[in-house]
């Protein structure tokens, strides 16, 4: 539920566009054709700046930041939650690496499809208030996930053609395709050809609410 509340509270105040009742659209489709719907282009790093996208906001006013919300949200044993939304106890599983954490320092909130490469792919475009959205969207639990902070710091800002985590590839590849469709970013050729050869061995079906 708490994933859910930062594009509620966006889409409320008018900080961000989404589609209305009558353009809703939730997209569905196998990830083979997933991958190929993807709109293929070149990217485009050109005054790329990680300051660009706000992280780490208080949406909801409840004193958590994006953050600690998804600390709090993917937990396999709840840590409690103090003054200033100081998280003690609790213990995290990192999929990229299958390892389970138990020290919040220990973990880092990643970017599924990261800032660099969103901006490469579509949110230079964007609206800062747009950006601020992607950065803390806790509408699909598939956009920011705790994993360890090792992990994710060798993963950089590269994409599947790149990097691929050691465990649950197929997972791994269906999250990135998710958010890819999510936000309406594009993918370039050398991503969309690892994209598919990579995924003759997953199964799976991509359903995903757009908003970008």
């Amino acid at each position: 539920m708490l994933r859910r509340l930062l594009l509620v509270i966006l889409v409320a105040t008018g900080l961000v566009a989404v589609p209305t009742a009558a353009q809703a659209a939730t997209y569905s489709a196998p990830l083979s054709q997933a991958i190929a719907e993807l709109p293929v282009a070149g990217e485009v790093r050109t005054g790329y700046d990680r300051d660009l996208f706000r992280l780490w906001v208080d949406a909801d006013g409840d004193g958590c930041s994006t953050r600690n919300e998804v600390l709090v949200q993917e937990a396999e044993e709840a840590p409690s939650v103090g003054s200033g939304c100081a998280l003690t106890g609790g213990r995290w599983y990192s999929y990229y690496d299958g390892a389970s954490q138990t020290a919040p320092a220990d973990l880092d909130i990643d970017h599924m499809v990261p800032l660099a490469e969103a901006w490469d792919s579509g949110a230079r475009s964007w609206a800062s208030a747009t950006r601020e959205a992607y950065a803390n969207d806790l509408g699909d639990y598939r956009t920011v996930v705790a994993v360890t902070d090792s992990v994710n710091q060798t993963k950089s800002d590269q994409d599947p053609a790149e990097w691929l985590p050691a465990q649950q590839q197929c997972r791994y590849l269906r999250e990135w395709v998710a958010v890819k469709h999510r936000w309406s970013l594009s993918i370039d050729s050398a991503e969309k050809s690892a994209l598919t050869s990579l995924a003759s061995g997953c199964s799976g079906t991509i359903t995903v609410e757009v908003v970008g």
